[in-house]
């Protein structure tokens, strides 16, 4: 049987956890999947515009882009990004804006922290997309959003092994 380390959490040691979140282990094309959607989010913003950044805390990263429709009283559609909370920046994840666009709904991507950079705590992260969300809603007229027509999606961890920065 092979040496493990205390637990960290349930019943993992260190390795085993850092092992979960390595993507390459589950897509052996992971690298030339994210080149792809960072050049294709590249793409979107040449055709629709830069969007509007606004902050949503304190903290230099606590930002989010607002891709607006040119109508009031929309949609509003709020993306979670990937990127296994270690790596990944909104302005890597426009893909879908452009469809929401076309649709008639206004397109929202918030910025947070590494889970590397704050001492390894996703309650930090957490919070931080709970605040972005939290400031959408609460600032959703300012934009020509409409209050009863927001909605929230978070996409499926997938990124970088654990320390890898782009």
């Amino acid at each position: 049987m092979p040496e493990t380390g205390p637990p960290v959490f349930l019943d993992y040691d260190q390795a085993p956890l850092d092992a979960a979140y390595d993507q390459a282990a589950y897509a052996p094309n992971r690298e030339q999947l994210i080149e792809r959607r960072i050049a294709a989010s590249a793409n979107v913003r040449r055709r629709i515009g830069e969007p509007e950044r606004v902050a949503y805390g304190r903290a230099e990263i606590e930002q989010l882009d607002i891709y607006r429709i040119g109508r009031a009283a929309r949609l509003v559609f709020v993306f979670i990004h990937g990127g296994a909370w270690g790596s990944g920046r909104s302005k890597d994840f426009v893909g879908p804006a452009e469809m929401f666009l076309a649709a008639g709904a206004h397109y929202i991507v918030p910025d947070f922290a590494s889970v590397q950079d704050v001492g390894g705590s996703l309650v930090v992260l957490a919070d931080q997309v709970r605040r972005a969300v939290a400031w959408v809603f609460q600032n959703i007229a300012r934009f020509g959003g409409d209050p009863n027509r927001r909605h929230v999606a978070a996409a499926p961890i997938c990124g970088h092994h654990r320390g890898q920065r782009r």
